[in-house]
């Protein structure tokens, strides 16, 4: 049985020959990124600006109505609630952000409450509340700041370790694609209003592992086709690269969203952005690594010579054969 190919052999796209116009596009995706998230703002969830989360059981119920009480508890004119399941199929937690003005007065949050709890046990007599959990305002400030904080910790690793186990061009490279796969992602959120919480900073952290990866394995490829090819001009040579490894990246990208496509259209709303930050960033980190990631190593001067190594004879004449040929 003949295996299918989605790369036929000897594929040679010419990626670089379009560098300067993707790089130009990027810049303004990443402005424009910017001026969404500082002008417009994300749509924190509870974890980042506080909250209630009252947690019910349906004793008489397999499973909580759980679309049912989106609709009363949205009608309350608190905000879209945020109801999952909470343990079995009949136990759910619904999180509502802080009414306005809570800082000032607790007395807000607890009147909120009330009425939710009053509400859920009106229209379900089965329904037992079994506890109300409050996130504060200065805690979910804190949360936010250490999920950004882990954001940052991450890319910077990521970016030494590429130093030391390539060259420094390359941790250069790699940490300007993260950014840019970060930055992109985040302008995506401040565009939709999607609800920006713990999931999604979750989310993002996949996005940056996801992206070295693929970065990681053109740029292995690089150092590789550096030791052998010493006399080829550099931008022939990150072509060669790219195209070696794309039928890896296109089988990888096609497998994930295969997954990752059914989650967006047939899975629970609460997993959505979750879902949706991933989705994009399969397509962003890909594109990164082709056209961000290594284009910037021709700028960073990157040559054969940091590959150097002692070679026998026979490496010698092997290698002047691959290059007379």
């Amino acid at each position: 049985m003949k295996l299918l190919k989605l790369v036929p052999d000897n594929t040679n796209i010419k990626f670089l020959r379009w560098s300067n116009a993707f790089y130009a596009m990027s810049a303004v995706l990443m402005a424009a990124s910017l001026f969404l998230v500082f002008t417009k703002g994300l749509n924190f969830g509870v974890d980042f600006v506080g909250g209630q989360m009252i947690r019910v059981t349906f004793t008489q119920s397999a499973a909580a109505p759980v679309a049912e009480l989106r609709g009363q508890v949205g009608a309350l004119g608190y905000g879209e609630p945020i109801i999952q399941q909470f343990g079995k199929p009949n136990e759910i937690s619904v999180r509502m952000k802080l009414p306005e003005g809570s800082d000032a007065d607790a007395s807000l949050a607890d009147a909120m409450t009330r009425k939710i709890t009053a509400t859920i046990s009106a229209a379900h007599p089965d329904a037992r509340i079994d506890g109300v959990d409050s996130v504060s305002g200065k805690v979910s400030g804190e949360l936010f700041k250490t999920g950004m904080q882990a954001l940052f910790a991450a890319m910077v690793a990521i970016s030494i370790y590429i130093w030391v186990r390539f060259e420094w061009q390359f941790g250069v490279g790699a940490l300007f694609s993260l950014v840019h796969d970060v930055t992109i992602t985040l302008g995506l959120f401040a565009l939709t209003q999607m609800e920006f919480d713990l999931n999604i900073v979750a989310a993002i952290l996949t996005l940056i592992g996801y992206s070295l990866n693929d970065t990681i394995v053109v740029y292995d490829r690089i150092r590789e086709n550096l030791k052998k090819y010493r006399r080829m001009p550099m931008a022939e040579l990150l072509d060669l690269s790219v195209n070696e490894t794309l039928s890896r990246t296109i089988v990888t990208t096609v497998s994930l969203l295969i997954t990752l496509m059914a989650l967006l259209f047939l899975g629970p709303n609460v997993i959505f952005g979750f879902t949706a930050a991933i989705t994009l960033g399969i397509f962003v980190g890909t594109y990164s690594s082709v056209y961000m990631a290594a284009p910037i190593l021709i700028w960073l001067k990157v040559t054969s010579n940091s590959f150097v190594q002692t070679e026998t004879d026979l490496e010698r004449q092997e290698r002047l054969a691959r290059e007379q040929s």
